[in-house]
């Protein structure tokens, strides 16, 4: 199964953390697993590479934790919009996703 869990600060999204993997296929065909991973490494890049932001990511096998605390302008955007699709995902693919909210 994929975690989802999205960190809050007060209102605002300032990281999330993906990890495991869904399980719906066989590696190199799980569509569930292309279409989370997919859409984390674009908002990381998003953030950091377009908007200029600062940010830390980690990365391992089925692993990706990203945090940022920028106010720049298009960051919360671009977090919501990750999240947004992530969570539309899990309920389509409840068994596959869970997603969760930490406040940090």
């Amino acid at each position: 199964m994929i975690r989802a869990t999205f960190y809050r600060k007060g209102d605002k999204l300032c990281g999330f953390e993906i990890s495991g993997h869904s399980g719906y296929a066989e590696e190199g065909s799980d569509i569930i697993c292309a279409s989370v991973s997919s859409a984390a490494y674009m908002a990381v890049n998003t953030v950091t590479d377009v908007i200029g932001a600062y940010g830390e990511a980690t990365v391992d096998e089925g692993y990706l934790e990203f945090i940022t605390e920028s106010d720049k302008d298009g960051v919360q955007a671009v977090l919501k919009g990750f999240e947004l699709h992530v969570k539309a995902l899990a309920e389509e693919y409840d068994e596959y996703i869970l997603c969760k909210e930490k406040t940090v």
